[in-house]
Formats: structure tokens, sequence, C-alpha cells
């Protein structure tokens, strides 16, 4: 059985698919890895991508299916490996020694959660910066889901769990991935920051392109766990954060 189950959920992602998949082979991932497609049923050429890489990749399928989350569940339910790990497409791990840096960790500082920082990236490879030092999102050393109260402290993409605690993602949700990391952390007994950077964040996702709804669906997240009143007091005080955050730089 493989220690790390790392997902890729694509949709049409032609352009960006390739970077991704050399970014896990350039880490040269043996048994203890285990790589897995989602594709939404593309009609682009991504499946011929996937075709040429098939012989690196553990298992993948090519269906319609209700959105991102949906397919991360689909992904998830098809792990086998002890932790889970998204990696969607234009995403890469930091660099080539990403990998083996993680199962050191897992094999002498074994936890629930293990989470880093994460470097922004535009659609051309370029490097935007820290994703710690570039938002108003703060990276704690000791996370709690209690951090999150004010919005995702950890890039999904940093975020790595145990398979066997993590939960669905709620698919109609566009902040699902917020929702997932605090069940997550709520149900770790363990979590462990890495002083080392694990993945090349592609910025300008599905919560970038339907910002408003994406606002919307924060709310229902962060009031689920947190409470009605508490949100709507933590969210006046997400905006006075931005606007403080965009005067300071």
């Amino acid at each position: 059985m493989p220690i790390l189950s790392i997902i890729t959920v694509t949709y049409n992602a032609e352009r960006f698919l390739e970077r991704t998949i050399r970014s896990l082979l350039a880490n040269q991932p043996g048994d203890e890895v285990e790589y897995l497609i989602i594709d939404g049923h593309s009609k682009d050429g991504t499946l011929g991508i996937v075709r040429n890489y098939e012989k690196h990749i553990s298992r993948w399928v090519s269906e319609p299916d209700r959105g991102l989350y949906d397919a991360m569940n689909k992904g998830q339910q098809l792990a086998t490996g002890d932790y889970v790990w998204f990696m969607n497409a234009g995403d890469e791990l930091y660099d080539a020694t990403t990998i083996s840096n993680l199962l050191n960790q897992i094999r002498t500082n074994p936890a629930d959660v293990y989470y880093s920082d994460a470097l922004f990236v535009d659609d051309t490879g370029q490097s935007l910066g820290l994703r710690s030092r570039i938002t108003p999102h703060t990276l704690p050393h000791h996370l709690t889901w209690r951090d999150m109260a004010m919005g995702m402290k950890v890039c999904h993409q940093a975020f790595i769990a145990r398979r066997s605690l993590a939960p669905d993602f709620w698919v109609e949700n566009l902040s699902a991935d917020i929702d997932w990391e605090i069940r997550c952390l709520k149900a770790a007994r363990k979590v462990v920051w890495l002083d080392f950077i694990l993945c090349k964040y592609l910025v300008g996702g599905l919560s970038v392109q339907r910002h408003r709804q994406s606002l919307a669906d924060r709310f229902k997240v962060l009031a689920t766990h947190f409470g009605t009143a508490t949100a709507l007091w933590n969210h006046a005080r997400i905006l006075a954060r931005a606007v403080r955050f965009r005067f300071a730089r």
C-alpha cells in the first residue's frame, strides 16, 4: 500500500497539466507514492496528455461530474495511500526534493496533517511570491481549526491529510476546501508545520473566477463552524484587514 496519494483534478486542462505531471516525475516517485488523475470528461487535448504519461499514472478516470469538489471526492474515494494530497492541473511540487522530504517527515514524525507555505505562480510559471507574504494570510506554525475563523490560512495544495480522517467535500460550495481543512484539523490529533515549501500554486482558480459566489459560500462555511454572529463580525474584520494590507504594500 502506498504512503501518499497525489490527486490531480482536471477539466479541459491541456494548457497546464503537463507542468504538474513533470513536477511529479522530477521527484522520481517510487512505490510509496500513487498518482491519480480525475478528469471531468475533457473535450480538449487533456486526455492525450494523460495517455502520453499513462505509465506514470496509477489510475485515471474521465467522466462527467458535478464540478471540482465532486471530482475531488472521487479522487479521495479511489485513493489507497495513508495520506491524500491534491495537486491540481497547473500546480506543481515545489522542487525535486519535495516528496523525499515529505516522506522523511511522515516516517520520522507521524502526524494527521502536514502543512507549509505555498509559492504563488502565474500561468507562465513566473514566481509571484510566497502566499504568507503577498496575501494577508499569515501562516502560524502551530495551526488549529480555530485559526480558520477569518478564512483559509493554508493553501489547499500545501495541506496534506491522513486519508482515514479526511471528510467528503461540500460539493455545492465554492469554499469547500476551507470546510475540508477545518474538518481535517478538528479530527486531527497531531498537526505538523513543515519548514520547507510543498508546492507552487497556480493563481486564478474557480474561487477567483466566481468571486462573489465564493465569498457567500465562505460565509456559509465559517458560520457553520464558528456561528453566524462570529462569522459576520469576522467578515467585517476580513474586509478591514484587506484594506489595511492593500494600502500598506
